[in-house]
This record gives structure tokens, C-alpha cells and sequence, in this order.
């Protein structure tokens, strides 16, 4: 088979049966505790079919490579071409799976799910991947993004009979489209879910032994496709297919539907739903994403050392020396200092004799304190910044500094890093930011924290600059964000910095023109059938 064929028409997939309930999985409920001041991240995907190798080990090596976008729980679903397996823990990777488990996990063909909580409870009720059984067979559901009108389609579907043991999105999904397969082949019922969720989604899907992906229809979330010498792999990051010694393809297209082969041949591609622009969210590049994963053709390290050449540009100040914070101010530092070093902050070049500014690790980072670091009151937050970073007082003392971080988002961190290094001995405390001021809550997946919590919704610059104790402080621009990822700001999710969005969110602006689907009587007329 072609790899990656595009069908003028779509291929039948199961034909209609007698329509039937859904009987969906649960695990027991389970608490954990993260409080970061921080963005956290959003989840992970993974989604593989081989020739005849148990997909299982791929799988779970995969959800290694994409831990970072997700601690709270870790899950594979197979199916060996008679029943589905299932092994969904809270936890790490490491923690979640036993060898026995892996050995469990029968099937050549499998999806995975690391996540960090953004819709429903931190709780095993809601941890991924989702299963569901019904009269067409069985399914598997791994999603990375956040629905807009969940509520609404879970209210349709509960009382049309549909019990829910959750309160989050992916089980409305998962509901909706086994509903669909009841009705129609596996393409058309894609489709019709497509057509009624509203929102930010990266799917990996298991319907029995094919494993789907499908991208939003703006992108918001990134996917990928890559190749391995025995079948193929999607994933939320590149980096997942390197581990797997594989080569990246492509990216899912925004509104694409991926089919893989259950034996690992090949793929179809199906291009379901189209828009003018697009709704990639740029903080993937500022900070979720891993650096050497490819994110829409970019790679997110080089794009992060731009980033922080054109922070340079922007607001650059003469300081001694420049220190990334760990780990993610690093890749903006760098860029930062080699701007810096071959201009001043007028834009001339630099003469003989002119160091320029001094690249150094100033600030140490303790791995040992990890994301379950319990911090229920403001204290224990900042109390928490000494545990995890220590300044190196040679670097610091009697100098000038710039420190250089992704983000300010309750500021919390950023005054505790600022007194930091003025009790190490720093003269001056100078801060800039490898992204624009976060104004506006995340409503497609990102746990950024309410507009209360964020110090940028109702303080200018200057505010904030004081609230920190920093000598100065500056943000990157939007324009620059655009510039350096090549792409229009229509074609980017700018909604928590600018305060519009690209999708339909009830009580906020948009930047395009966007409506979600009407839920209801009569929505169900179909015009792909």
C-alpha cells in the first residue's frame, strides 16, 4: 500500500449495526498533589501499528520520550485482533508500568497517553487512554487538548442513555464517536464527531486493531507521523519517534484523519475538514514542547534561540552577564547572548575590544524536587523556588545581571529568583522574557491559571517590574513570535496574550470569525452521507 495515500472518496470501513449502548472502563479514584507557579503542561499522545512485533515496549518507550508533557498519570491500550488490553495507572511512566504489565499488553498495534489534568479531576477516572466497549466493537482514545462545548454534547448524549463515569472531555469524545460508529463506516463517523466537537484535540484512536490519528481542524495541538523499519508511529513530539530509532514524515495536517495499517504497511490519509487559517499554539515553541522535537517543520530549539535573538533586539540591556533559568530560559539565553555579543542594544556592530555579554549558568537547579512537591500556601510556593534553584555567587556578585525565563505567570518565581540573586551579591537584576506577557487564561488545554492569578492581566510592565524587584523588565513582542515561527498571527493561538481567541469561548473575544457547532435537534443531518 502507498504510504500515506489520499483517497478521492473514503474507503468503507465497518458498515452500519443495529444501534447499541456504550459500556465504558473506569479505574478507581485516586488523588495527587502538584501546585506549580508555573504554566503546566498539557498531555501526551502516542498511537503505533507494527508488522509483527508486540507494540507494547514501542509504546512505552514512547510515553518516556513525551513524559514531560504529563506526570499525573500514564496508560497503553492494545489490541492483539481478538480483544483489547488495557493498563491505565496514576504516575509516572516508570512507576505506572511493571514488566509484567508490558508483557500484558498483547497486540502488534497500540496507543499511549501521559497526562497532566486541563479538563475533569486529577483523578484515575479521568486518566487516558479512555476505553469504551459497544455493540461495533471496542475503543481506545488518547487526547491532548481541551473541548470548548463538552458539556454540552455530554448532556445530548446522557440523555440519550449514555452513562459517564467522568467529568472529562476525552469520555464525550470517546461517547460520541462509538454513537457514530453505530451508524456509519469508520471515516464518516470521524467526521461526524469532528463536525460537533468545538475545541483544541490531538487524537490517537484504537477501534479495534486500527489505529487512527486526527489533528483539530486549526491545529491548535501538534502531531506527527513518523516511519520505523517495521511499521508506523504518531505522536504529540517527534522526539517520541527518535526514541524509537524511527524518521519523522510529516506532520497530521489541522482537520486530517491518519489511518495506520494494522500490519504496519502504510497509512491513508484522509483531509476531513479544511479552514483558511490555522490556531497553533505558540507556547509549544516557547516552552512545552522538548527541544529537539519538530514542531510544524521548526525545530523548537533553533526556534527558541531566535526567540531569544530577537528579545535581544527588542529590549536588550548591557549587563555583565546574562543567566538562563533552568531549564527553560536556556535556549533563549543562548540566543540572547550571541545576539548581544555581536551587537550593542543600538543594533551596531561590536568593536575590538568589546566582550559584549558574558553567557554563564548562575543558577543551579535541584532535580531532586520534583512536580508532586506538595506547596498548598503561597509560602511553601516560594519557600519552594530555594529548594529547587540556587545562585552560584561567583557568577553574580558585584555584577550586573540579566536573567531570562519563558514566562511570567503569577510572578512568584520571578521574585524569588530576583531576591535570590541580590542576596547572592548581584548589583543590578535585570529580567527579560522569551515570550509576550501572559494576560488571559488558556481555555485549550494549558493550565495557565485564572486572569486573578495572573500578574499581567491588570498591571502594565512597569507594574510588574516593581511587584518583582527587578531593575527592568522585558517582554518579547507578538510580532516577533510570528516572525521567527514564519507564520501569520491568524495562524497562531495568540489567546493568552492577547486576550482573543480562535475558537468560540463563551464571555471572550475572538480573533477570526468562528461559531461552534449547534448541538441539538436537527444537527444531526448529515451532508457527508
Amino acid at each position: 500500500m502507498p504510504n500515506g495515500r489520499d483517497p478521492s472518496n473514503p474507503t468503507p470501513g465497518r458498515g452500519p449495526t443495529d444501534a447499541g449502548s456504550t459500556h465504558t472502563s473506569s479505574t478507581d479514584s485516586t488523588e495527587t498533589q502538584a501546585a506549580l507557579s508555573g504554566p503546566t503542561e498539557k498531555c501526551g499522545v502516542v498511537g503505533v501499528a507494527l508488522e509483527d512485533r508486540a507494540a507494547a515496549r514501542p509504546l512505552y518507550y514512547s510515553l518516556y520520550a513525551l513524559q514531560h508533557r504529563g506526570q499525573e498519570s500514564a496508560g497503553i491500550v492494545t489490541h492483539d485482533g481478538f480483544q483489547q488490553h488495557s493498563h491505565v495507572e496514576m504516575g509516572l511512566v516508570g512507576d505506572a508500568f511493571s514488566e509484567a504489565d508490558i508483557e500484558g499488553l498483547a497486540g502488534h498495534a497500540g496507543i499511549g497517553h501521559v497526562r497532566y489534568p486541563t479538563s475533569g479531576g486529577v483523578n484515575a477516572s479521568c486518566a487516558q487512554p479512555f476505553s469504551v466497549s459497544f455493540k461495533s466493537g471496542s475503543l481506545g482514545l488518547s487526547h491532548n487538548g481541551n473541548l470548548v462545548n463538552a458539556d454540552e454534547i455530554r448532556s445530548e448524549l446522557a440523555d440519550l442513555g449514555h452513562a459517564f463515569t467522568s467529568d472529562g472531555d476525552t469520555e464525550v469524545i470517546a461517547h460520541d464517536l462509538a454513537r457514530n460508529l453505530l451508524e456509519a463506516d469508520l471515516v464518516r463517523a470521524v467526521k461526524r464527531t469532528m463536525d460537533r466537537i468545538h475545541g483544541s484535540y490531538a487524537l490517537t484512536i484504537m477501534h479495534d486493531e486500527t489505529v487512527l490519528a486526527v489533528r483539530d481542524p486549526q491545529g491548535n495541538r501538534p502531531l506527527c507521523i513518523g516511519e520505523l523499519d517495521d511499521g508506523y508511529v504518531v505522536a504529540s513530539e517527534s522526539a517520541a519517534i527518535d526514541t524509537l530509532d524511527g524518521d519523522l514524515v510529516r506532520d497530521v495536517r489541522p482537520g486530517e484523519l491518519v489511518v495506520l495499517e494494522p500490519d504496519g504497511s502504510g497509512f491513508d490519509s484522509y483531509q476531513l475538514v479544511e479552514q483558511d487559517n490555522t490556531a497553533h499554539c505558540f507556547f509549544e515553541h516557547v516552552y512545552f514542547a522538548r527541544p529537539d522535537s519538530i514542531i510544524d517543520d521548526t525545530l523548537v530549539y533553533e526556534a527558541r534561540r531566535d526567540l531569544g535573538r530577537k528579545l535581544w533586539e527588542e529590549s536588550g540591556v548591557e549587563t555583565d552577564v546574562v543567566l538562563p533559568v533552568p531549564d527553560s530560559g536556556r535556549a533563549f539565553a543562548s540566543g540572547y547572548a550571541e545576539a548581544a555579543n555581536e551587537t550593542t542594544v543600538e543594533g551596531a556592530p561590536r568593536v575590538d575590544g568589546d566582550s559584549g555579554v558574558e553567557f554563564a549558568e548562575g543558577l543551579m537547579k535541584n532535580r531532586y524536587v520534583g512536580r508532586t512537591f506538595i506547596m498548598p500556601t503561597q509560602d511553601e510556593r516560594e519557600r519552594a523556588v530555594r529548594l529547587k534553584l540556587n545562585p552560584i555567587k561567583s557568577t553574580v556578585e558585584g555584577r550586573s545581571v540579566t536573567i531570562i525565563d519563558d514566562s511570567i505567570v503569577r510572578g512568584t518565581t520571578s521574585r524569588q529568583l530576583v531576591s535570590l540573586l541580590r542576596d547572592a551579591g548581584a548589583e543590578e537584576v535585570h529580567v527579560r522574557i522569551g515570550a509576550p506577557a501572559i494576560v488571559s487564561p488558556c481555555y485549550m488545554g494549558i493550565d495557565m491559571a485564572s486572569r486573578e492569578e495572573l500578574i499581567a492581566a491588570d498591571r502594565s510592565v512597569e507594574e510588574i517590574c516593581e511587584e518583582i524587584g527587578a531593575d527592568s523588565l522585558g517582554y518579547l513582542s507578538v510580532d516577533a513570535i510570528a516572525d521567527v515561527l514564519g507564520r501569520s498571527e491568524l495562524d497562531l493561538c495568540l489567546g493568552c496574550v492577547t486576550g482573543e481567541y480562535p475558537y468560540d469561548i463563551d464571555g471572550e473575544e475572538t480573533d477570526r470569525d468562528v461559531q461552534r457547532p449547534v448541538i441539538g435537534d436537527g444537527e444531526r443531518a448529515h451532508a457527508d452521507d
